[in-house]
């Protein structure tokens, strides 16, 4: 079974009022000794008179992520890394040559 375990990198914010406007996340899955990540950025246009304005210093990491995945296809980012682990505990091609002994994983 992949776990895929979401986190924020950095979050870019207003100087002014403390709202993040840019989320660099990452996401990683894993299945056993097989794991496969993605990276990327999400922009915001955060509203400081907003009522659900959360300032900087306030923030938790959890909050962003449900940002992020907001704005973003969760289920095929998710797929994606799924399929790069399918591929490679499932290999369609191998290299090597029949004559070499074959490298120990």
């Amino acid at each position: 079974m992949t776990d895929f375990n979401w986190s924020i990198a950095n979050l870019e914010r207003n100087t002014a009022d403390g709202g993040v406007v840019v989320a660099h996340w990452r996401v990683t899955a894993e299945d056993g000794k097989y794991t496969a990540s993605s990276y990327g950025t999400q922009s915001f246009t955060p509203d400081a008179s907003a009522d659900d304005f959360i300032a900087y210093d306030s923030l938790t990491e959890a909050t962003v992520i449900g940002w992020v995945q907001a704005e973003m296809d969760v289920e095929a980012t998710q797929e994606a890394l799924q399929a790069k682990i399918d591929a490679e505990k499932t290999p369609v091609t191998l290299s090597g040559t029949p004559w070499a002994p074959e490298a120990s994983e």
